[in-house]
C-alpha cells in the first residue's frame, strides 16, 4: 500500500506542476460551454421538427400534413420519449399516426406548436377539430448549451484521460522509467492500478471544478441526481483510463502513441454524439458508436441532467461502462511490460 500511495501522489504532482496542462484542462471546457452558449444564444432556426409515430402506420388524414416543406418529420419509435422530447422544446410537435383518431402533442409554451397544430387541422381552430384529438403538455426549455454540456465535459476527461495515461505511460518506456521502477519492489499491478487511481482522482476534480463554475455563469438545466451523474462520469473515465492503459502497454514510440490515440479519439469524439445527435445518421454510423465507452457515457448522462433518469433507467449503459472497465483493464494488465 505504501508503495502504492508514493505512485498516485508522485503523478499527482508530476500533473499539478505541469501548469500548462492543468490550465488547458481547466480552460478548454469552459471557453467551449461559453462559445456554444454566445453561438446560439440568438433567434431560432425557422426549420419545424416533427416526431412521427410510428413512421409506417401514417393515417391518410395527415398525408398532406407529412408533405409539407420546411418541416423535419422525424420518425420516433418510443412514444413517451418523443412527448418528453416536446416538453422540452427539443421537438415542436409529436404525431401519434396510429390512433384513430389522430393524436398530437403540443407544447402551450412554444409558438413552432400553435403554427404547426394550425396546419395540420387546416387553420381550424383546435377546439373545433374533430379529425385529430389535441394534448397539451408543459415544459421548461432546454438550450442547445444544457443538451451539449454533457457532451463537452465527456470529451475533456476523453482526451486527459487517453493521453494522461497512454502518452504518459510510453514517455515513461522511452526514457527508461519504467525500466527504472521494474528494479524496485513495486508490481505491475501496483504501478497500473496507481495510474488509475491518480487519473480519476484528476479528472473527476476538474470536471467538478469545470461544472460548478460554469453553473454559476450559465446556470445549466439538470432534472436528475447530481449523484447518479457522478457516477455515470466516474464510470466513462475509468473506461477511457483503461483503454489508454490497453494502448499504451507494449508502445516505446511518442509519435507512433500519438498517431494510434488520434485515431482512436477523433472519431470517438464525432460519432458518440459530442456535437449533435445522431438521430437519422446511417445505421452503420449508429452501430459502430456503441463499441465506444464515450457513446454511453454521454447518452447516459443526458438521460439523467435533461430527462431526469436514475441509474435503473440508464442501467444498460451503466453495465456497458463495466464490462468495458473489466476488458480493458484485463487486456491492459495482461499486455503491459515495462521495456
Amino acid at each position: 500500500m505504501r508503495r502504492f500511495i508514493a505512485v498516485v501522489k508522485a503523478r499527482n504532482l508530476e500533473f499539478v506542476r505541469d501548469r500548462a496542462a492543468l490550465g488547458w484542462n481547466l480552460v478548454l471546457p469552459v471557453l467551449l460551454v461559453f462559445s456554444f452558449t454566445f453561438l446560439f444564444s440568438g433567434e431560432k432556426s425557422d426549420v419545424f421538427k416533427v416526431g412521427v409515430y410510428p413512421e409506417q402506420a401514417l393515417h391518410g388524414s395527415v398525408t398532406d400534413f407529412l408533405k409539407l416543406r420546411h418541416v423535419q418529420f422525424i420518425p420516433v419509435t418510443d412514444l413517451d420519449s418523443a412527448v418528453d422530447k416536446v416538453r422540452h422544446h427539443q421537438l415542436d410537435m409529436t404525431l401519434d399516426a396510429s390512433a384513430a383518431p389522430v393524436r398530437y402533442w403540443v407544447n402551450a409554451e412554444e409558438p413552432n406548436g400553435y403554427f404547426l397544430e394550425r396546419l395540420l387541422l387546416g387553420g381550424r381552430d383546435p377546439a373545433a377539430a374533430a379529425a385529430a384529438q389535441r394534448e397539451v403538455v408543459h415544459g421548461d426549455k432546454i438550450r442547445y448549451v444544457d443538451w451539449v454540456l454533457p457532451g463537452i465535459l465527456a470529451v475533456n476527461m476523453m482526451f486527459s484521460c487517453l493521453y494522461g495515461i497512454g502518452y504518459v505511460i510510453v514517455r515513461y518506456r522511452k526514457n527508461r522509467v519504467l525500466r527504472r521502477l521494474k528494479a524496485t519492489p513495486l508490481t505491475p499491478f501496483e504501478f497500473l492500478a496507481a495510474q488509475v487511481v491518480s487519473r480519476l482522482v484528476i479528472i473527476m476534480s476538474i470536471t467538478l471544478v469545470v461544472y460548478l463554475g460554469c453553473d454559476l455563469a450559465v446556470n445549466f438545466f439538470m432534472r436528475g441526481s447530481v449523484f447518479d451523474l457522478f457516477v455515470v462520469f466516474t464510470l466513462g473515465a475509468m473506461s477511457l483510463i483503461s483503454l489508454g492503459l490497453v494502448i499504451a502497454s507494449r508502445l516505446k514510440s511518442e509519435e507512433l502513441s500519438d498517431g494510434i490515440l488520434n485515431m482512436v479519439s477523433w472519431p470517438m469524439m464525432m460519432l458518440s454524439g459530442v456535437w449533435f445527435s445522431l438521430e437519422g445518421a446511417h445505421p452503420f454510423a449508429k452501430a459502430l458508436a456503441q463499441i465506444y465507452p464515450l457513446t454511453h457515457m454521454i447518452t447516459a448522462a443526458r438521460a439523467i441532467m435533461n430527462d431526469g433518469a436514475t441509474l435503473m433507467d440508464v442501467s444498460g449503459q451503466v453495465i456497458t461502462l463495466l464490462v468495458m472497465i473489466v476488458v480493458f483493464l484485463g487486456l491492459g494488465s495482461l499486455l503491459f511490460k515495462w521495456e
